[in-house]
């Protein structure tokens, strides 16, 4: 009698899971998009879209009691602006105390910076103090060198009395109250940009100034030759951090001409910066639309710094690979 073998029933597949497949290649494929979103969402709301409305603004007339009425003026205040001696006169300014400022704010930070970068005792006190000024309120900051530089009773003239030199009129001087402006900026800032350079200079291997003490070196030239190249780079960052911060400077000319309430920039606008003459249209003679063209002017004017920058690196890199094709 013929036996018949039992049917072994098919083993069913496992089901495919197109899901979880779906949202292992999203976690992979997306996972970095969405780290990143939230800057992109606060640098749209917070900076690009108040860049583009600003622009907006500075096409028409709006004046500040009335903000939603707008008056197209295409190109006319920027038309006006490059006509008007104010603009030209803060902008020339701007430059001046920016310099007064940044030059020798930069080299003093540099060589207090390289006497930080030595074994000293209390070294983490003096870091520390060095940073005080720059945690330090704009406002308080100006105060006090507002109050430092009175013509009258102010401690520099008396200083300066005592060897002979007659009292200063800081203010209404156009080079004593840049010089004067600018002291606010190189005490708030020497500090910050020293540590900037110690962390640059920490970084530097040691070797490489052994090398340099064996080849005859002295401190000096260790200087030169190993710790300005080798932190050359935060060098660049500081000189274009500090150019932002020229153009954008505003606190200290204005609490230094007695505040929102006194003259902004002088009687004869002698330290009348950018930011004041921003701040003068836009809250004192109540036009937005002008207020806006003057700080598009100072974007304007940063990105041209920028570029300008940008050629001169590529120039230096076309000299340096020119210079090593022509040694090979």
């Amino acid at each position: 009698m013929a036996t018949s073998t039992p049917v072994v029933p098919a083993t069913p597949r496992p089901p495919r899971q197109p899901l979880r497949n779906l949202l292992h290649r999203l976690d992979l494929k997306g996972a970095p998009y969405a780290f990143v979103l939230p800057f992109f969402v606060v640098f749209g709301a917070f900076s690009l879209y108040p860049l583009l409305y600003t622009f907006w603004i500075s096409l028409h007339r709006v004046e500040l009691a009335t903000l939603d009425t707008m008056e197209w003026q295409g190109l006319g205040n920027y038309t006006r602006l490059l006509e008007d001696d104010r603009f030209w006169n803060a902008l020339a300014n701007t430059f001046t105390i920016g310099v007064l400022s940044t030059v020798p704010q930069l080299l003093m930070a540099l060589g207090l910076a390289h006497l930080l970068n030595y074994r000293l005792r209390g070294s983490a006190f003096f870091r520390v103090a060095a940073l005080t000024p720059y945690a330090t309120s704009v406002g308080a900051a100006a105060l006090v060198f507002t109050m430092l530089f009175e013509r009258d009773f102010g401690m520099i003239n008396w200083a300066l009395g005592l060897v002979g030199v007659e009292n200063v009129d800081w203010e209404n001087q156009k080079w004593p109250a840049q010089i004067a402006i600018s002291s606010i900026v190189i005490w708030r800032w020497t500090g910050y940009n020293a540590l900037l350079y110690l962390a640059a200079m920490q970084a530097i291997p040691r070797d490489r100034y052994e090398a340099a003490a064996i080849d005859g070196a002295s401190r000096w030239q260790q200087f030169t030759r190993v710790t300005v190249p080798g932190i050359r780079a935060t060098i660049v960052f500081t000189i274009v951090l500090s150019t932002i911060g020229a153009t954008q400077l505003f606190g200290e000319p204005l609490i230094f001409g007695q505040g929102p309430n006194g003259v902004t920039g002088g009687a004869d606008n002698q330290y009348q910066t950018l930011g004041l003459l921003l701040y003068e249209e836009g809250w004192r003679s109540y036009q937005m639309g002008r207020a806006a063209t003057v700080a598009w002017a100072m974007f304007l004017l940063l990105v041209l710094v920028f570029v300008l920058y940008r050629v001169y690196r590529a120039l230096a890199r076309a000299r340096v690979r020119a210079s090593r094709s022509r040694t090979r």
